[in-house]
């Protein structure tokens, strides 16, 4: 016994402690003993056909978060900002009760901030908010458990959008474009991201609406797509994806009045997306169709007064001189009904088919006048 009890006693710390946790777990949890806590055996629902389709969609977002969580990215970036200096600081007379501490504070600060983003090609190029790179110094960029350094190719603050491109020659795994002119309420919508600065988070709702308008009262003609997927601060550049985990949607920004979800987030259409990175990669910049047309509100009684059936079209108010509306033969009372065979029912309509056409390009535009439709060519050259 007392050579036993030496053993014992001559073991470290540590090593009596595994020692001991061996014992207590070989003794107490590997046995075959049933736990007092639960009820016996597996859940009734295992077997239940009711729950076959809810295992379905559940293995469906597994195989869509395994498909892109190697394409969305966390986003840090690194921002000198100006400290205001309280005036007193420099007047002597309050530096005598502060100290001459006080005047000896810091011109500059670091400023941190995150957000999301995702691969769009295998060379390395990521898509993200502009708000969220916007005036920084540094941008590092997050994939999987390795950081890069960023550069920012381009940005654009009316569309919110920004292309960035990782310092590295790897190859990368981009993302699956879907089409966000298909996507409808009701759709599921997944949302992969970064909020509060918790990496990789995955959520999922439906599409709550689609084309909402102006949320940020700029006066474009940019639309959305609404989701109750759970969107939050750092959730920002992130993709909103389809069940087929295809990206849909660039999640921008959420309506609430405490600062946190409330079920109402905003991503911006993929298709629309596509056409402005494409332009950032190639001139770094965004150069917006321009046709020289004011539109005014068109009113059910005036629609009738003219012909129409209904109110849906854009009512030409005014025509800038030599702008290619005019060359093309627009006037004032016309009502834009189709470009380019698509359909116009208001002025975002239109404003969003003209600014997304390539500068150069003939578009043919349908106009109601005098009670019938007439087929009119309009050049498109870049907004001034």
């Amino acid at each position: 016994m007392k050579k036993r009890r030496l053993v014992i006693m001559g073991v470290t710390a540590p090593a009596l402690t595994l020692i001991l946790t061996l014992f207590f777990v070989s003794g107490v949890f590997c046995k075959n003993s049933a736990s007092p806590f639960g009820s016996s055996g597996v859940s009734p629902l295992k077997n239940d056909n009711a729950v076959a389709d809810a295992v379905k969609s559940q293995e469906a977002f597994r195989k869509v978060y395994d498909m892109n969580k190697n394409s969305v990215v966390f986003i840090s970036t690194e921002q000198t900002v100006k400290v205001q200096r309280h005036p007193f600081m420099d007047d002597p007379f309050f530096r005598q009760f502060f100290g001459p501490e006080a005047g000896k504070q810091p011109k500059t600060q670091k400023r941190t901030g995150l957000g999301t983003g995702f691969i769009i090609s295998e060379d390395g190029y990521v898509c993200t908010n502009h708000h969220v790179v916007n005036g920084v110094d540094k941008v590092k960029v997050k994939v999987g458990d390795e950081s890069y350094d960023a550069s920012i190719v381009g940005s654009d603050e009316r569309t919110d959008l920004a292309l960035l491109k990782l310092d590295s020659k790897k190859k990368f795994t981009p993302v699956y474009f879907g089409d966000s002119d298909k996507v409808q309420v009701g759709d599921w919508a997944i949302a992969i991201g970064n909020p509060f600065g918790l990496d990789k988070t995955f959520t999922v709702g439906v599409v709550s609406a689609t084309a909402r308008r102006d949320l940020d009262f700029m006066g474009g003609s940019q639309t959305h797509i609404q989701t109750d997927a759970s969107i939050n601060p750092g959730n920002s550049g992130g993709p909103l994806l389809n069940v087929y985990g295809e990206v849909v949607g660039i999640n921008r920004m959420i309506y609430s009045q405490s600062g946190g979800n409330v079920g109402i987030g905003f991503a911006i259409p993929v298709n629309t997306a596509k056409s402005v990175l494409e332009q950032l990669k190639t001139h770094k910049k965004i150069k917006r169709g321009y046709i020289g047309v004011q539109i005014v509100p068109l009113t059910e009684d005036y629609a009738k007064e003219i012909g129409l059936k209904d109110a849906e079209g854009a009512l030409v108010g005014g025509v800038a001189e030599d702008s290619p509306a005019a060359k093309g033969g627009i006037t004032a009372g016309d009502v834009i009904l189709s470009v380019d065979g698509k359909e116009i029912k208001n002025f975002g309509d239109l404003l969003s088919k003209v600014e997304s056409t390539p500068i150069g390009k003939s578009l043919k535009i349908q106009v109601w006048r005098d009670k019938s439709k007439l087929n009119l060519y309009i050049t498109v050259k870049e907004r001034p």
